[in-house]
């Protein structure tokens, strides 16, 4: 069986991860697998499986668009045009989607194809970008407007950030008429947050699949290392954020106004920090530089005494299931569905309480893990039912 995945990125951050994570024992099972993704560079290991839509410059040109006309998924027509004469060429016999926002792709000559192509498709939903006219995420704003139509968009500036002009309207039109009516077409949502609002969505048409996302436990286990010598946490409580990408929606300002209120036997680590972000960090917080590296992650996760996550906007956070494979606790807001993965092995407490976040720290280690299958082959499993 050939498998083609499309996503924005390949083999980093959460999303390039389990593409990569489905590619490699998917392979190992004697089936031929593709990556098509389109931006930022591919780790050596996984380049195998990458190919290339369009090139820098088609997403700085999508971008523009974004930016100033509202286009998030409207441009790179040409690099999309190229790369379905490259599927017909390959012909897969599945098409799994993953993010197909990121400015690196045009949904109206992708779904072009994809209505008339004949293959089985499956669409693993990572947000909420599908049935809305600009957003990927709309709860934490309480906005309503993707139930019957967007128009006046609050979000207009969040991502994908638009300073031009408000197309929420058009947008959310066009694509319920390029995303519904789709044959053969399953949807996936790794959380049942998700798969709830995807059934009050224009895309209700679709069954919904709930296949909560795994980690590689070979990696992703309780891992020594020197990480709390090199910092000097021999005998502080570490309270642990990781993210790919750190700004408000995952909790930055919590974490600031947390470190207001922490007695001193407690240290914040950040990873996934940028440098500037590092120099701007009050004296009490360690910041570090993000890796690729799930082993140096896995240590990193090991070494902490709570992984907190006060995401305000998430749907299954990679991050909660990476910490609780290597044995730490999770204290997460009880946001989206990052409380489904969080009360695995932790809490969940009210978004944006901090007395009530400060007082689960509490009593973080008097919770005691579930019983739970958070491996990816399980996760493989269920996506090959769904190829076959």
């Amino acid at each position: 069986m050939k498998v083609l995945m499309i996503n924005v990125v390949c083999g980093i951050r959460s999303t390039g991860r389990i593409c990569t994570d489905l590619a490699v024992e998917l392979e190992k099972q004697g089936h031929e697998v593709k990556i098509a993704y389109g931006r930022e560079n591919v780790p050596k290991q996984f380049q195998k499986y990458a190919i290339r839509i369009g090139t820098d410059l088609d997403v700085k040109l999508h971008g523009i668009k974004a930016r100033f006309l509202d286009g998030a998924g409207f441009g790179s027509k040409n690099a999309t045009v190229k790369f379905i004469r490259w599927i017909k060429e390959y012909n897969p016999d599945v098409i799994h989607l993953h993010n197909i926002h990121g400015y690196y792709i045009n949904v109206k000559v992708l779904f072009k194809y994809l209505r008339i192509c004949g293959k089985k498709i499956i669409w693993t939903l990572h947000d909420c970008w599908s049935f809305t006219g600009h957003c990927a995420y709309f709860d934490y704003v309480q906005c309503d407007k993707w139930l019957k139509g967007c128009h006046h968009c609050i979000q207009k500036k969040e991502y994908p950030c638009s300073v031009g002009l408000d197309q929420s309207r058009r947008n959310y039109k066009i694509k319920k008429q390029l995303f519904t009516g789709i044959s053969d077409l399953t949807l996936v949502s790794p959380s049942k947050w998700l798969a709830n609002l995807v059934k009050q969505s224009f895309m209700k048409e679709y069954s919904v699949k709930v296949i909560q996302n795994g980690v590689d436990t070979r990696v992703f286990k309780p891992t020594e290392s020197d990480f709390r010598v090199k910092y000097h946490l021999e005998n502080k409580k570490i309270i642990l954020g990781v993210a790919s990408v750190w700004d408000r929606r995952k909790g930055l300002n919590s974490f600031v106004e947390l470190s207001k209120h922490l007695p001193n036997e407690y240290q914040i680590v950040l990873v996934g920090l940028q440098e500037k972000q590092i120099k701007e960090l009050p004296n009490n917080i360690i910041g570090i530089l993000g890796t690729d590296s799930s082993e140096e992650l896995a240590a990193i996760y090991t070494s902490a005494d709570v992984f907190v996550n006060p995401t305000l906007e998430d749907n299954y956070p990679t991050t909660n299931i990476e910490a609780i494979a290597c044995g730490t606790p999770v204290l997460s807001y009880n946001t989206g569905g990052s409380r489904e993965s969080a009360e695995m092995y932790g809490l969940s407490v009210q978004k944006n309480n901090l007395e009530e976040l400060s007082n689960a720290l509490k009593n973080i280690n008097c919770i005691k893990p579930k019983k739970i299958n958070i491996d990816y082959h399980d996760t493989v499993r269920k996506y090959l039912q769904l190829y076959q």
